[in-house]
């Protein structure tokens, strides 16, 4: 079941350095302690990092792309969250190539993150 092409994954920089260096990303330790790696859909994805990620530096958005997610041996799942709102969930690790864009999220001095124009509501 499709809901979207692109999903987002907000991590640190060093996990998705380490993640490089691996050459999976296995999920940061949220991920790890719930059983599946979260991600966030373009609507989801500024109130995931205002939820979550509040005051914290040197964080990465990562575009990825669904169709490879599918495609890949771990199991994407679209489950209810926050109001019943549907969530990709991916139980296993990412494979890198599904990555399609990685991109910086400058900290601004509110204590959130600046997005890109594409996402900015």
């Amino acid at each position: 079941m499709t809901m979207a092409e692109i999903i987002y994954k907000i991590c640190s920089q060093n996990l998705w350095q380490q993640a490089q260096a691996l050459g999976q990303f296995e999920g940061a330790p949220v991920d790890l302690a719930d059983g599946y790696i979260h991600f966030s859909t373009a609507e989801q994805v500024i109130e995931t990092a205002m939820k979550h990620f509040k005051d914290q530096k040197d964080l990465v958005l990562l575009s990825v792309s669904v169709a490879a997610l599918e495609a890949c041996p771990a199991e994407l799942k679209w489950e209810p969250s926050r109001g019943g709102a549907l969530f990709p969930h991916l139980y296993g690790p990412m494979p890198l190539e599904a990555v399609t864009k990685c991109q910086e999220l400058a900290l601004l001095e509110t204590g959130y993150h600046q997005f890109p124009a594409e996402l900015a509501q």
